[in-house]
């Protein structure tokens, strides 16, 4: 198993973005999020992690759903919000998505497994 770290960017983001999509084959950790506001005046941001994994056998026989890692937090003028604290796992095609209320720059910590 070949594990790679990259980085993701993504500047103004201002409606709901997919940043990111686990690749077919391949598990991500999420090893940071940090959302920036480039604007004048105090933003919100929403982190959501949509995970479509299907039914798992055992005692967690249940499908993943569509959950908020953060919910409108406030952002102030020219500041920034380390969004997850510990890691977070995706599995192939879950998705990480930002919705900004005004230019929210994303900046992404990853390690693919494949």
């Amino acid at each position: 198993m070949a594990n790679t770290f990259k980085v993701i960017t993504k500047a103004g983001v201002t409606s709901e973005d997919i940043i990111y999509t686990a690749g077919s084959g391949v598990t991500t950790i999420v090893l940071g999020c940090v959302l920036g506001n480039t604007t004048t005046s105090q933003i919100t941001a929403t982190v959501t992690l949509n995970s479509n994994t299907s039914n798992r056998a055992g005692g967690n026989d249940e499908a993943n759903q569509a959950v908020e890692l953060i919910t409108n937090a406030a952002i102030p003028a020219g500041s920034s919000l380390s969004v997850i604290d510990g890691k977070v796992v995706l599995e192939t095609t879950d998705e990480l998505k930002v919705t900004g209320s005004g230019a929210t720059d994303v900046i992404l910590s990853i390690m693919e497994q494949t």
